[in-house]
């Protein structure tokens, strides 16, 4: 099956994410391309999609929703999956019990499981490296209220890996 894994990526950590997708997919014997959302220039090409964006303040990046919109018709017809990075850290669970992942997803997945009805969404940590940091973001780092966000890298690389194999499951089971 011919799939395309799309994304949005601000610094390189949802970048990585989709590289690991399709790798994985590719191993599982499809064929994947892996490009930037605005890059796409001929989705109908492709049987099945998995797009993926940063979020920031709880929603995706720009290229990634004008992607989705822009195709809307095309995905809703196809299989399609959805995931974001972003939380930092490694704990599951907030100080108030509520679990991280879900919190985090982008009000965007509202909207599209309206549009075009992905067959799942995913949540993942994202990574933080202070020093890549540009513009605003280098700003609003360096604010006293922002002391504890922690640096690091943060995907779970098990959780991309066994989500990618549900997919590939999912594929399987359509094609058949």
């Amino acid at each position: 099956m011919r799939v395309l894994v799309a994304y949005s990526s601000k610094y390189g950590a949802t970048r990585g994410i989709a590289d690991r997708v399709g790798e994985r997919l590719t191993e599982l014997g499809h064929e994947v391309d892996i490009e930037r959302c605005d890059d796409v220039e001929y989705p109908e090409g492709f049987d099945a999609f998995v797009i993926g964006s940063a979020a920031y303040m709880g929603k995706w990046r720009k290229e990634a929703r004008r992607f989705v919109r822009h195709n809307a018709d095309l995905l809703a017809g196809r299989p399609t999956w959805l995931f974001s990075s972003g939380p930092l850290g490694t704990d599951r669970v907030d100080k108030d019990g509520n679990d991280v992942l879900v919190a985090a997803a982008p009000k965007d997945f509202e909207e599209f499981e309206e549009r075009i009805h992905p067959r799942g969404t995913m949540v993942f940590f994202g990574a933080l490296d202070v020093d890549k940091l540009r513009g605003p973001d280098r700003i609003v780092s360096w604010m006293p209220e922002n002391d504890a966000l922690p640096e690091g890298d943060f995907r779970d690389w098990d959780a991309v890996d066994g989500w990618t194999a549900a997919i590939d499951a999912e594929l399987a089971t359509s094609a058949a």
